[in-house]
């Protein structure tokens, strides 16, 4: 079933999937694994150039040289704007911690108040994807093998994937975008006790 909200589409497992982050163990997987960096807002590649100086302290030696040779952003096989990949493999701003944790230098960065910028917005809302077609705004939830530690804390938490994503959600459309989810939350748990 697909949700219309502000004409933006959603796919109706974000109120029926749950969904957390378990990062104990999975370790930031999702950093490390896929086909292509994270994709990239139109802004974002110059607002990672900016803050670039201060990124760097935290990445890598071989995410800072991909940096360099590649710059802060590349065009992935798709013609999408995404983050570059140290040798294909792993996000160029990751690092790891000395209990082999991967994390991400941007938001490290953020954490550690030398920026304003979190991280970019597609990895702040996964594991939904925004897709554009045309007019037409997607949210799609990504369901990957990776996330099944989360999928499993998500149900024995009760955490929708919605719920999961507020602040990621209330950042890239708005307070008043996510009450409207909550309302036709609200809305399909009453038509499910009248069923």
């Amino acid at each position: 079933m697909i949700i219309d909200i502000d004409d933006k589409l959603l796919s109706s497992d974000l109120f029926t999937e749950c969904f957390c982050c378990d990062y104990e163990y999975c370790g930031g997987a999702c950093c490390v694994h896929g086909d292509s960096g994270a994709p990239l807002e139109e802004n974002e590649s110059e607002i990672i150039k900016k803050n670039l100086a201060e990124i760097l302290p935290y990445m890598k030696p071989e995410g800072r040289e991909t940096v360099e040779n590649s710059g802060v952003s590349v065009i992935d096989a798709d013609g999408d704007l995404v983050t570059p990949l140290i040798n294909g493999e792993e996000c160029a701003y990751s690092f790891y911690d000395e209990h082999a944790n991967c994390f991400c230098s941007i938001e490290r960065a953020y954490m550690d108040r030398k920026i304003d910028f979190i991280k970019p917005v597609s990895c702040h809302l996964y594991p939904v994807r925004v897709k554009k077609t045309g007019g037409t705004v997607m949210l799609n939830y990504d369901r990957w093998s990776i996330c099944q530690c989360a999928r499993e804390k998500g149900k024995n938490e009760k955490i929708f994937v919605y719920e999961f994503l507020k602040d990621a959600i209330i950042r890239r459309f708005g307070s008043e975008f996510y009450k409207k989810i909550e309302n036709i939350d609200e809305l399909i748990k009453t038509e499910k006790k009248f069923k």
